[in-house]
């Protein structure tokens, strides 16, 4: 979602982020500025009526894991999963309403950043499930692909520590993974699974390795460029 203890730092540490490159950059970084803006009146209705970070993060998070059991439960029924593509949509706007109601609404705690990137997480994992039961042929590769994108998203808190922000660096950020999860639930809802189906996960588990390993590099290098001296082993 939108508001972690190390995802909206102040404005001078906006400032200072590197600018994204093909590699760094994602989805997000593109899509967030113009989502924001048209959701922040649907934000400032949400705070006047006094709904909460917390609570837009935790509805979410409750609706993820609803879809995705419904969805886990039924993999013979294609039909069903028109709703993945559709539910998808509706978790992005929760992340920048959250988000939203978190800095410009003056609600961030702590509670709200771990609410957020464990929400995140069990979100993620419980949306993709699905498409791994959906034939026996994509256990395998799909528990592979779930398990690159957790580590990514735990390599993105790996610079708080550090006193660095949250990496939110791509290629397969969070918005990108949004879009295969959309496509995924398309393409099984429509019956044009591609067969096989290893060169996409072998696809999306390089682009999360990759993922994670860059958040790795910036945290690394943010705190070199800190002067910060290293922690050597005694």
């Amino acid at each position: 979602m939108g508001h972690s203890c190390g995802n909206d730092h102040s404005r001078l540490g906006r400032r200072n982020r590197e600018p994204p490159t093909c590699l760094t950059g994602t989805t997000l970084t593109f899509l967030k500025p113009r989502l924001k803006r048209l959701l922040y009146p649907v934000a400032a209705l949400l705070a006047r009526t006094g709904v909460t970070a917390n609570r837009v993060t935790l509805a979410s998070l409750a609706g993820s894991i609803a879809v995705g059991s419904v969805l886990c439960s039924f993999p013979d029924r294609p039909a069903l999963f028109g709703i993945l593509p559709a539910w998808v949509l509706v978790r992005t706007a929760c992340a920048s309403l959250d988000g939203t109601l978190a800095v410009e609404f003056g609600q961030k705690s702590r509670l709200g950043g771990v609410l957020n990137e464990t929400g995140d997480i069990l979100s993620e994992i419980a949306l993709f499930l699905p498409l791994i039961f959906i034939s026996s042929s994509t256990v395998l590769e799909g528990s592979i692909v779930i398990t690159l994108v957790v580590l990514s998203e735990l390599a993105g808190l790996a610079g708080l520590p550090l006193g660095d922000q949250r990496r939110i660096e791509g290629p397969l950020g969070k918005a990108d993974r949004s879009i295969v999860l959309s496509i995924g639930g398309a393409a099984v809802f429509l019956e044009i699974l591609p067969d096989p189906i290893w060169p996409a996960a072998l696809a999306l588990c390089v682009g999360a390795a990759l993922t994670g390993w860059n958040r790795l590099c910036m945290a690394v290098k943010k705190e070199g460029l800190t002067g910060r001296p290293s922690r050597s082993r005694p």
